[in-house]
């Protein structure tokens, strides 16, 4: 029985299908990909053992369904499967509020998330926001999807837009902070394929130390600042390039464009 359909076998489909089979949270009998591209169909059918379809409206026969299009195609996918037999739709498209799912779809419970890449290798960070038709029961299934990818936090919808700014877009600030990072190093004479080592474990092993001992980052910060050292001279430099208050507008910029979007 199929329990699971999934409209889209892109990046983002994948990695939670692939994620959600290796948890047993879904067996591949259980789940349908409904995909245009016939080849990304036989790779999907051939590694995961899941059914595939170019129909959308046979991945709608089960009674979650999670959509993994992109936002420009919505209305086009799902103008028609709003007679579908699913009970919940989960939705990870950026930009789409719940009122316009819950226009696609009548009555139905659904369920808005907003994962980012990192959950491509089981690392992500979700957030979701669920309509009122939403039972406790769905709103967990909801969440067993996403925890399979990451860790998943509850929102009200309209922090969802700071959501986008913060997790959503914020791979990209860190990516340009390891390449900053590694750029730094070679102009201090180290060779790339170190100062990039040296610069991608830092910030793997500052976040995970931060996580498992609970120190603010302000308290690490402080630990590691000796009288008259070299790392309060670097962070006095990084406060006066407007380090932190770059991030901040960051922030603050992705937010504003994800709120246009949605408009």
């Amino acid at each position: 029985m199929t329990k699971l359909g999934i409209i889209g076998g892109g990046v983002m489909g994948e990695a939670l299908l692939s994620r959600l089979l290796a948890r047993g949270v879904y067996q591949p009998t259980e789940v349908r990909v409904s995909e245009p591209n016939a080849q990304r169909r036989e790779v999907l059918a051939a590694q995961y053992g899941v059914q595939v379809t170019a129909e959308n409206r046979e991945a709608a026969a089960a009674p979650v369904l999670l959509l993994a299009i992109k936002p420009q195609i919505f209305a086009a996918v799902t103008s028609e499967l709003a007679d579908g037999s699913m009970s919940l739709i989960v939705s990870i498209l950026a930009g789409v509020p719940l009122n316009k799912l819950e226009e696609a779809f009548p009555g139905k419970a659904a369920i808005r998330a907003m994962p980012n890449t990192p959950a491509t290798v089981g690392q992500g960070m979700t957030a979701i926001a669920a309509n009122a038709q939403t039972s406790p029961e769905q709103l967990a299934q909801a969440k067993a999807i996403f925890q399979a990818v990451g860790e998943v936090v509850e929102v009200p919808e309209y922090q969802m837009d700071a959501v986008t700014g913060l997790s959503g877009s914020g791979p990209g600030y860190i990516a340009i902070l390891i390449e900053a990072l590694t750029d730094g190093g070679v102009y201090a004479g180290l060779p790339r394929a170190i100062a990039a080592q040296l610069a991608l474990q830092t910030v793997l092993g500052t976040a995970q130390l931060i996580r498992e001992t609970g120190w603010h980052p302000a308290e690490l910060k402080d630990r590691v600042t000796s009288p008259g050292g070299t790392t309060i001279a670097g962070i006095a430099q990084l406060e006066r390039s407007g380090f932190r208050s770059a991030l901040i507008e960051a922030v603050k910029a992705a937010e504003g464009r994800s709120r246009e979007l949605g408009s």
